[in-house]
């Protein structure tokens, strides 16, 4: 058989491969998006949709069954003169300062204690995470009845000649208590977080600061806190965000209220009772919604810039 003959026969065999290849160049620019089309669907209309919705209705008028009309910035002025709106502000912020420095510290002690390969150590783990996985109203409405009036812990100090304790009624013990179960839901999700970091720190430099002579707190201060700390940074913004968003641990404990004279009212509770109902004030609602946004990206913003500032 001839070189030419031969050739030919090669040619006439990658043709139909040829062909396929451009066939599939062809369909390869949609392919991605086809994939990828469930979830920017969902995307779009659970998070962009309502996200460009809100921005744009903090700008009107428009209440629950009426369309409303374009008013610019009279929304966020008349916030300035709203005492309700000071009130949340100040509750939320209140929050954060309670709840984040307790949501930093307190997972990874527990996350040091529960790193330890002992018998038993795996039921304390699952243990300390079940909160986690139990539903909020489940778990206010069991705090609720810890510290009710006539809840389990003032019929505790009542037995034992004690006064009783308005957890519930005054309006700085609520928030406190509110916080606590913040606090106590957030441990275990924290703790992993705190475990999967802790997993990449090496033993080395433990055992050669235990080799210079020191103790258990020098070496979590010196060794533990700095291979960590970028990992206490991602905790920080992630429980301040959610610190400053609390809805359900207030409004389960404190009611539609907001507690006493409405004083422990968040930001978001604001917002579901200003724009729900037939009558809701929708746009004012909204532009509450877009003050919430504002504050816990800059919340999040300052968080990531100290923790360069550290490392640096």
């Amino acid at each position: 058989m001839s070189s030419s003959t031969v050739s030919r026969v090669r040619r006439e065999s990658r043709a139909p491969d040829v062909r396929g290849l451009r066939r599939v160049r062809r369909q390869l620019p949609l392919s991605p998006w086809l994939f990828a089309a469930p979830g920017l669907l969902v995307i779009g209309a659970f998070i962009l949709y309502p996200f460009v919705s809100t921005l744009v209705n903090a700008f009107t008028d428009k209440r629950t069954l009426i369309p409303g009309e374009f008013v610019g910035l009279a929304n966020f002025r008349e916030l300035l003169h709203d005492d309700m709106f000071w009130i949340g502000l100040r509750s939320s912020t209140l929050y954060v300062l309670g709840v984040v420095p307790a949501l930093v510290i307190l997972p990874l002690l527990l996350a040091l204690l529960v790193q330890k390969n002992i018998p038993g150590i795996t039921f304390f783990r699952s243990a300390f995470y079940t909160p986690v996985v139990a539903s909020i109203v489940v778990v206010g409405l069991i705090w609720v009845w810890l510290l009710d009036e006539r809840g389990l812990i003032n019929s505790l100090l009542e037995s034992v000649g004690a006064d009783r304790i308005g957890f519930l009624s005054d309006q700085w013990l609520l928030l406190l208590s509110a916080m606590a179960v913040t606090v106590w839901k957030g441990l275990g999700y924290y703790m992993i977080i705190y475990l999967a970091a802790l997993a990449n720190v090496p033993r080395e430099l433990h055992e050669a600061a235990a080799v210079d002579g020191a103790g258990a707190v020098r070496r979590f201060v010196t060794v533990t806190v700095p291979a960590v700390r970028s990992t206490m940074a991602l905790v920080g913004a992630l429980s301040s965000v959610a610190a400053f968003k609390v809805f359900s641990e207030v409004y389960l404990m404190a009611g539609p209220s907001g507690g006493p004279a409405g004083e422990d009212t968040t930001l978001v509770m604001l917002v579901q009772r200003t724009g729900t109902g037939l009558t809701g004030r929708v746009g004012y609602a909204s532009a509450i919604s877009v003050v919430v946004f504002v504050v816990t990206v800059a919340l999040m913003l300052l968080v990531l810039r100290a923790d360069r500032r550290a490392e640096t």
